[in-house]
């Protein structure tokens, strides 16, 4: 006899067609930007068809914004798994910096969504109630290092969490969304695993640079 009741399997179904639909839709739109993303290939891509689509998703903006919350879902789960309060204050620094720098690489389309986003100047995102939840633990944890750096007295004081954040996203972000036309521009390959290497610990020096005490 099955261990699962009636109404299990429904709602397994349910889900994993929500999620298949997520993920393409991630994708077209990671691929086509909002305007060039069809409803229609979204619908392909997840092996369903627009009627169902429409059922999980009222429009395309509302699918684009369960993108949005789910790409930021995705990578604040994956950051709670870094254990960063466990580690010593400069490790859970350069595991920060070391865990952004490859979930870019990783994830390029959480760039590319990121970039389609920004052309809209986040009009989706202010719509949605979930964003602040999602990202304000990352902000919460990045404070509690901070204090304990200085309280050891490795750490300068009056950090600003959300700077440094922001500063540590940026180091990463513009390198790898401009690697063509900063290859272009200076004559030299930076997407080599080598260049990579070099590049991650430029910017760890660059942030314990500028955290740790003198």
């Amino acid at each position: 006899m099955a261990d699962s009741s009636p109404t299990e399997t429904p709602t397994r179904n349910r889900d994993r067609t929500r999620s298949l639909i997520l993920a393409a839709a991630r994708d077209e739109f990671a691929e086509r930007g909002f305007d060039g993303a069809r409803v229609d290939s979204i619908a392909e891509r997840a092996g369903s068809n627009k009627r169902m689509l429409y059922y999980y998703f009222d429009s395309k903006e509302e699918l684009f914004l369960a993108v949005m919350e789910d790409t930021y879902r995705s990578i604040r789960e994956a950051e709670r798994e870094l254990k960063l309060l466990d580690m010593s204050p400069i490790e859970a620094i350069k595991a920060l910096v070391t865990f952004t720098w490859d979930y870019y690489i990783e994830h390029p389309e959480f760039l590319s969504i990121l970039n389609t986003e920004n052309l809209y100047r986040g009009t989706h995102l202010k719509r949605s109630g979930q964003l602040h939840s999602l990202n304000s633990k990352v902000i919460e944890t990045l404070q509690d290092i901070l204090v304990r750096g200085h309280r050891e007295g490795v750490f300068r004081g009056g950090v600003d969490p959300l700077q440094l954040y922001i500063s540590i996203a940026a180091l990463s972000y513009f390198y790898l969304s401009n690697n063509y036309t900063l290859s272009a521009v200076f004559g030299r390959p930076l997407d080599t695993p080598r260049a990579r290497v070099e590049r991650l610990q430029h910017m760890i020096d660059v942030v314990l640079g500028y955290l740790v005490a003198g």
